[in-house]
C-alpha cells in the first residue's frame, strides 16, 4: 500500500479519470467507464462505510484502478484498508509516516481471504 502524508496530497480529484465517491453512495450505481482512480472518504475514523465500498468495488464490480482512502485515516486502520482493497492511503495530518510503515509491515500474510486474495491461505492457492 502506498502512503501519502496529508500535506503531500496534491493529486486531488481534478482529472476526469478520478472519481470522488460519496460515503453514502452505492458503488454499483456508478458508471466506472474510464475511471482510473476512486477516492473513498472516511469522514471520521468510526465510519467504516468506505471499507464496504472498497470491497464491493474490488470483488463484485471488478474495479482494477486505484482506490485511495482519504479523510480521517489513522495508522491503525491501514491493515484493514489494504485487505479491503485500498491501494493508497492519505494519512491524517497528525499521523506518523514511520508508524504507518511499521503497521503495514506487522503481518506478511493472512490466513483468511480478502479483497485482493479471495482464497483462504489454507487452500494453497491465492487466485
Amino acid at each position: 500500500m502506498k502512503l501519502i502524508a496529508a500535506d503531500a496530497d496534491q493529486a486531488r480529484a481534478t482529472s476526469p479519470n478520478v472519481l470522488q465517491l460519496a460515503n453514502d453512495a452505492n458503488p454499483a450505481e456508478v458508471n466506472l467507464d474510464g475511471v482510473d482512480r476512486i477516492d473513498l472518504h472516511f469522514p471520521k475514523f468510526t465510519d467504516g462505510r468506505a471499507y464496504s465500498q472498497a470491497f464491493l468495488l474490488r470483488r463484485r464490480l471488478g474495479f482494477k484502478g486505484e482506490l485511495r482512502a482519504t479523510g480521517d485515516v489513522l495508522v491503525d486502520q491501514l491493515q484493514l484498508m489494504q485487505r479491503s482493497g485500498f491501494d493508497v492511503a492519505v494519512l491524517r495530518a497528525d499521523q506518523s509516516m514511520a508508524a504507518a510503515e511499521r503497521a503495514l509491515a506487522l503481518f506478511a500474510d493472512f490466513y483468511q481471504g480478502d479483497a485482493a486474495h479471495p482464497q483462504p491461505h489454507f487452500t494453497g492457492s491465492q487466485a
